[in-house]
């Protein structure tokens, strides 16, 4: 079934698989979007007059996003979003560029990628280079791929 937009009448039951698997995705907002999923497939079972029942397959039960979507608890999810944002300095508690290098030549990307980081380091007072790296999907449409990613107190400093 897809999470999104489709309606399916008498439905009553809906399970997830690996539910939690959005959660090692290299993205501080991999929680966020982990709960919008599981928030959305929730929303497929039971409608109308017919009560419905979710079941979630995770390997990471205590982990918050799971809990307060199994409870349909947005309030309680925002709030810790936020506690964890706030401490690691994400947004909206700073400003983030990924710049990303592409080049259908491995050597060449890496050149690029090292040319990069000498330009950014050492990098001006507050500002943090996180990188270089391989992006998360290191080739796409036949194209090496690295990332730097700089965090900044706020988007004029970036």
């Amino acid at each position: 079934m897809i999470a999104k937009g489709h309606d399916i009448p008498r439905v009553t039951l809906v399970g997830v698989v690996n539910s939690d698997i959005g959660l090692s995705m290299p993205d501080f907002r991999a929680a966020e979007r982990t709960f919008q999923l599981l928030t959305q497939v929730a929303g497929r079972a039971g409608r109308g007059n017919m009560p419905g029942r979710v079941i979630f397959q995770t390997t990471s039960p205590d982990h918050y996003a799971v809990r307060y979507a199994a409870a349909q608890d947005y309030e309680g999810f925002y709030a810790k979003e936020l506690e964890f944002r706030r401490a690691m300095r994400y947004p909206p508690f700073s400003a983030l560029a990924n710049l990303l290098v592409r080049h259908p030549d491995l050597a060449t990307a890496q050149q690029l990628t090292n040319r990069m980081q000498e330009f950014l380091l050492p990098a001006p007072k507050g500002m943090h280079v996180l990188g270089p790296a391989e992006a998360p999907v290191p080739r796409l449409k036949n194209e090496f791929r690295f990332q730097c990613l700089v965090k900044s107190p706020s988007r004029r400093t970036l």
